[in-house]
């Protein structure tokens, strides 16, 4: 992923990255849940994560709200992350930045994993008493 983008194509994979990234947070996505105005919240995080791509492709507020149909004062306040948009796509940037640009979503809540662990769990359980069953069927099988 570039963190530094050149041109229109490495703007909006970062664009399209931040936006994936954020939304699919478990805290974001029940933020959008509760929401009212689900639309302008959403709207929000777009325009917070296109700001934040051309910003770092080297862009001048003027530009990026030309391109992006808001005002100067929308773009500033999301980069600097006085917007919860512009904050929470910041914080999915900086964790572009640490792992050098490799997205990962992490799309299962603590509660679905652990949930997925004791089915893995039970899995393996009913795995061995299938293999138990199988050796005593085997030792009827050969008795008969």
């Amino acid at each position: 992923m570039p963190l530094k983008p050149l041109g229109k194509d490495e703007i909006r994979k970062l664009e399209l990255s931040l936006i994936l990234g954020t939304l699919l947070r478990p805290d974001v996505i029940d933020a959008v849940r509760s929401a009212e105005d689900k639309i302008t919240w959403l709207d929000s995080l777009v325009v917070a994560a296109g700001a934040l791509a051309r910003e770092r492709a080297g862009y001048s507020i003027v530009r990026i709200a030309e391109e992006l149909g808001r005002t100067e004062s929308t773009i500033r306040n999301h980069l600097t992350a006085k917007t919860e948009a512009g904050r929470l796509v910041k914080e999915t940037y900086d964790k572009l930045l640490q792992s050098g640009g490799k997205l990962e979503l992490d799309i299962f809540s603590t509660k679905a994993e652990e949930e997925l662990g004791a089915l893995r769990k039970r899995v393996e359980e009913l795995e061995k008493k299938l293999e138990t069953v199988k050796k005593a069927l085997e030792e009827i099988l050969k008795n008969i």
